[in-house]
């Protein structure tokens, strides 16, 4: 169902202007990791998806988007497990945590919609990367964000960044410091090197 639904995406996106997508040889060949992307609207998760074809990415999205039963469809369809950002129970860790020990890629947008404003990044992509011991893979969208901004014609692009590995010697806590730190500066350089 991912597949198919990723191809009615991309052939509907594509009437829009195709995206240009830099550095996807940055993406490990085997084994699971942690994507976190930028993220200033819906089109962003959509194209990451098409773009990271043929891996399959679960993205962690908020319950919101399960509301309609659409958008539940396309969610469920593109793997999305929903959690809620206001009041994360267990399961915000749990899901994502089961999925990459399973060998399957997770996709979390850290800065939730705001990135384009310069929001600091939330801790799920670091915590969940950091517990299932798992690399971390920068990437950054700059493009259209909404159905008004596709019919701008706005030219979207996609970078990936070079996976970044858990530090070794040092305790699951000062892992986090340093990966939050090297992320958010990662994803910053990202954004700038394709505006």
């Amino acid at each position: 169902m991912y597949k198919l639904a990723a191809n009615v995406v991309k052939a509907f996106l594509s009437l829009f202007g195709r995206i240009k997508v830099y550095q996807k040889d940055n993406l490990p060949k085997s084994g699971s990791y942690v994507i976190a992307c930028t993220h200033t609207g819906f089109v962003d998760i959509l194209w990451l998806g098409i773009a990271t074809m043929p891996t399959q990415i679960h993205y962690m999205a908020k319950k919101e988007l399960f509301q309609s039963k659409f958008t539940k469809w396309l969610m469920e369809s593109l793997h999305a497990f929903p959690v809620d950002r206001e009041n994360p129970g267990p399961s915000a860790i749990k899901t994502p945590r089961k999925l990459l020990k399973e060998g399957k890629v997770v996709g979390i947008f850290p800065s939730g919609t705001r990135s384009s404003e310069g929001a600091p990044l939330k801790r799920g992509a670091v915590t969940i990367a950091v517990h299932a011991d798992v690399p971390i893979v920068p990437a950054a969208y700059v493009g259209p964000n909404n159905f008004k901004d596709l019919f701008k014609r706005i030219k979207p692009r996609l970078i990936y960044g070079e996976p970044i590995y858990l530090p070794e010697g040092i305790s699951k806590k000062e892992a986090m410091d340093v990966l939050m730190e090297e992320l958010d500066k990662e994803m910053n350089l990202l954004q700038e090197k394709i505006q």
